[in-house]
């Protein structure tokens, strides 16, 4: 066998893969109203993480949102999103936890342990946030308005949790049914605070639902993590910090995106809204993916190497990607409805 044959049937589980992804793709786009296969380009998309940026580059982003840094809609950049900051707080996050495990093993400082649930309970969950920041095109949400939905938005999604778990009977968590009904109750009760801020803050952009999704998934993972490791120990701690990757923030942000998508723009949320299917089908998604990845699945191959969550967490971003696709083709949209409007009236 020559060396062209011998690549042919990789060749062709390569393409087989990429018709797969290319289905999926045109499918859950399909959701945002266009029926395109969605590109995704990860390296292009994240190439700006490996170039150097100094402090004044990292400034200019944190200032964004306010009266006099919110960019007219002419000047909104329609580019492909690079996001890099987020890189640079996970490793400024990471660092530090870093050097407070090296105070607990080196040192027995019991003291540290408290700062290790913090930071190690936000690490991933605020990086996240971050990215989701950077890529709001709009930049009309400030770090202030951010950290507050962060706060406020995860605790109160918390609450409403509690609330909803004392009405409905949810079991375990272990069987297929317990854990639908803790997906259920957990995304609703964060969907509920995400409609809240979203009207709080007249947002009427995809990449907005997004952020904001994502800063009430991101409170709500810091602090059951953090709650999570006070009970079971730094174990908890280890484990559910890299799978935050794909779980509360991600799957909070897809409901974001979905409720500006079923709303009318400079409308406020409505119950009729939380039934279009615009947004009924993202809402599900985010139960469902919540509900597999907390059922205890009778599959042991699932069990390699996290490989049940790692699914998860692929098909939860391929839903983000398609929703980032779905806000640029808005902006775009946008801007050019306002130069053919320009245009009429200067004529």
């Amino acid at each position: 066998m020559n060396r062209k044959e011998s690549v042919k049937p990789f060749k062709r589980r390569f393409e087989y893969h990429n018709h797969l992804l290319d289905d999926a793709t045109k499918e859950m786009n399909e959701w945002t109203g266009e029926n395109k296969v969605v590109e995704i380009h990860l390296f292009a998309m994240f190439s700006e993480v490996f170039k150097p940026h100094n402090r004044d580059d990292a400034e200019s982003l944190f200032i964004v949102g306010t009266r006099d840094t919110t960019p007219s809609l002419e000047a909104v950049s329609v580019t492909p999103v690079k996001p890099w900051l987020f890189s640079r707080v996970f490793a400024l996050l990471g660092s530090s936890f870093v050097l407070l495990a090296m105070l607990f093993l080196v040192f027995r400082s019991n003291n540290a342990v408290p700062g290790m649930i913090f930071i190690g309970s936000l690490t991933v969950p605020f990086s996240l946030l971050i990215m989701f920041f950077e890529i709001n095109v709009f930049q009309n949400i400030s770090v202030y308005q951010l950290l507050t939905v962060f706060l406020v938005g995860g605790i109160l999604s918390l609450i409403a949790t509690m609330i909803l778990y004392s009405l409905i009977p949810s079991g375990n968590g272990v069987s297929w049914e317990s854990a639908i009904t803790i997906g259920f109750i957990e995304e609703t009760a964060k969907m509920l605070v995400i409609a809240y801020f979203v009207n709080r803050f007249h947002l009427n952009y995809i990449f907005n639902g997004l952020l904001i999704g994502a800063a009430i998934g991101a409170g709500f993972a810091v602090f059951e993590t953090a709650g999570y490791t006070g009970q079971y120990g730094l174990v908890t701690l280890l484990m559910r910090s890299w799978q935050a990757i794909g779980t509360h923030t991600i799957w909070s942000a897809i409901m974001g995106a979905a409720i500006i998508l079923a709303k009318d723009r400079h409308q406020p949320v409505t119950g009729s809204n939380m039934v279009a299917p615009k947004f009924l089908r993202f809402y599900l998604l985010a139960i469902v993916l919540h509900a597999a990845w907390d059922w205890n699945a009778p599959f042991a191959v699932l069990d390699i190497l996290y490989l049940q969550q790692w699914v998860l967490i692929a098909v939860g971003w391929l839903a983000i990607f398609v929703l980032i696709n779905a806000g640029l083709r808005e902006a775009r949209t946008l801007q050019g409805q306002r130069i053919l409007k320009n245009t009429q009236l200067g004529s």
